[in-house]
């Protein structure tokens, strides 16, 4: 097993996850909209592309350029020569381009530092909506089975942001997915919007650190 971290810089968040994210794990991030999913992993994104290592980035729902820029300031242009972005418009085109990150993460042809698909579960949703569910599920679960294989393989860390639904029985907010993406899964956090720009992570699952929380605040320039 490795002991590799992938530091978020924000420091109370790499305090609460032992030293940042995994290299060699799926981490999952979830939480209502606004919660900070993918300005996190924009966070990790520019981090590793200012290393020379290359972020294999799958989009599903639609990066704001303006807060990669606002983050990355005047490095964008050299930045974005590290950063392959796919932006898959259904569920075969997310299956393709999952098998493409990790094959290119496992060949070793790039230094790659990161893999993120955010979210992996939006166009699994949308099968719940077209009663394909069926479909969806063994898409998600292939295409996890494929990002798990590539972390555990390659020490590439995986992030996937999950979107949440409300249970009606408990009235919570749960992640989408079920078991298929909390198995995958090593480490889970949960994040929760507070006040203003103010937000929670809740470390749900690790296996290695203990649960707990942490805060940090959403700024024009990333996270803090």
């Amino acid at each position: 097993m490795g002991t590799g971290r992938l530091a978020t810089g924000i420091a109370a968040l790499d305090t609460l996850l032992g030293g940042g994210v995994e290299v060699d794990a799926v981490t999952e991030l979830f939480g209502e909209a606004g919660s900070g999913k993918t300005l996190l992993c924009l966070e990790l994104a520019v981090r590793v592309a200012r290393s020379d290592r290359w972020v294999l980035y799958i989009d599903t729902e639609g990066v704001s350029v303006d807060r990669l820029e606002a983050m990355a300031g005047a490095e964008l242009p050299k930045l974005l020569e590290r950063i392959l972005l796919a932006t898959p418009k259904g569920l075969a085109e997310q299956d393709r381009a999952v098998a493409t990150a990790t094959a290119l993460a496992r060949s070793g042809e790039r230094p790659v530092g990161l893999i993120v698909v955010d979210s992996a579960t939006f166009y699994y949703r949308l099968t719940l909506a077209e009663n394909a569910e069926d479909e969806g599920r063994q898409s998600l679960a292939e295409e996890l089975a494929q990002l798990v294989a590539t972390a555990l393989g390659s020490e590439v860390p995986v992030v996937v942001t999950n979107q949440v639904w409300r249970n009606p029985r408990t009235g919570t907010l749960e992640p989408l997915g079920g078991s298929y993406v909390n198995h995958a899964a090593k480490a889970i956090l949960r994040l929760e919007r507070l006040d203003g720009a103010r937000r929670r992570a809740v470390l749900e699952k690790h296996r290695s650190q203990p649960e707990g929380s942490c805060e940090f605040t959403i700024t024009p320039t990333g996270l803090r």
